[in-house]
């Protein structure tokens, strides 16, 4: 009982993290869902993609389900994952990531939280686990990735939240007077420079 409570909790909290990050490209412009947003390059289209290829790998090939999405080898990853090249549209890589939720969906539903998987990119003895293991693994990747998502998101346009139905307009001045709180908070701590 505990196990399909568990299962059916953390299944749910990645279906909803999986729309959250998904959430982030609404109302963008083709250039600003996929122009470099940190010196890395990060930016919100490509970590779509990647959260797409991490999923797709983890419920596919650890559980010898392959995804039937062309991936390359896991052994070429190249960081192609991270970024749109010019002749993906972001219909093509949504797609990919929402057909890669059924592909999952199938396998998280299909299997026990105790059927094993082997991640051979994983070091030994770790490479063996289940599936209980790579749910949380996913769950994780997921989470992390729709943290970054928002805080690009605000950088772009200030817009922030987990859901549609939880923004709040948007309240320049608030926001301004806040962070100028903070600022002043930050600058009393800091020591006295010489």
């Amino acid at each position: 009982m505990i196990d399909e409570f568990a299962k059916d909790n953390l299944h749910g909290r990645l279906r909803r993290d999986r729309e959250a990050l998904l959430w982030k490209l609404d109302g963008l412009s083709e250039y600003d869902s996929r122009r470099p947003l940190t010196a890395t390059g990060t930016n919100l289209l490509g970590l779509v993609k990647h959260v797409a290829t991490v999923e797709a790998r983890y419920f596919g090939e650890v559980f010898d389900r392959p995804s039937p999405e062309p991936l390359p080898r896991w052994q070429d990853s190249d960081g192609s994952d991270l970024w749109a090249a010019g002749d993906e549209t972001r219909d093509q890589i949504v797609g990919f990531y929402r057909r890669t939720w059924e592909h999952s969906d199938a396998t998280v539903n299909e299997l026990s939280l105790h059927s094993p998987g082997h991640v051979p990119w994983w070091p030994e003895p770790y490479s063996h686990t289940n599936l209980f293991a790579v749910l949380v693994h996913v769950l994780g990747e997921s989470i992390r990735h729709a943290g970054h998502a928002d805080i690009l998101r605000e950088g772009l346009d200030g817009r922030t939240g987990l859901r549609p139905e939880h923004e709040q307009r948007i309240d320049a001045e608030a926001r301004a007077a806040h962070r100028a709180k903070i600022e002043q908070a930050a600058r009393s701590a800091a020591p006295v420079e010489a």
